[in-house]
Order: C-alpha cells, then structure tokens, then sequence
C-alpha cells in the first residue's frame, strides 16, 4: 500500500504541518532545510514525521464536540 510522510513542527498545543513528501528520506531532507530558520532554529519545539497510508481512514471513532 503506498504511503505519504508528514512533516510537522510541534511546539505546546500548537502543530503546523509542514509538509507532505513521499518518502522519510525527502521529510527528513525537508526537516533539515527548515530546522535552522526563525522559530524552528529556537529549539523550543520539536519535529515529527508521520507515515500515512493512503485510501484509508485514519480517524474512524466519530467527533465529539466538548
């Protein structure tokens, strides 16, 4: 099944996605080019990559409004 990689910047509650790419070597390639610019350079977050697998659901347990 193919895949996508997520990157994202996590910092507190706030996660900004940085990018999608179609392999861990490109998100990781992507992490390093944005790792040294204004607030990523700070280090007060952290960077994450995420696999995806595409044509499936991945949120599947409903939403809930509190």
């Amino acid at each position: 099944m193919k895949s996508v990689y997520l990157l994202w910047y996590v910092r507190g509650d706030d996660e900004l996605l940085i990018g999608v790419y179609e392999n861990d070597d490109m998100a990781t390639a992507a992490k390093a080019r944005v790792k040294p610019k204004p607030g990523f350079a700070e280090g007060v977050g952290s960077f994450e990559v995420a696999e995806y697998q595409l044509n499936q659901d991945h949120w599947t347990e409903g939403y809930k409004i509190v």
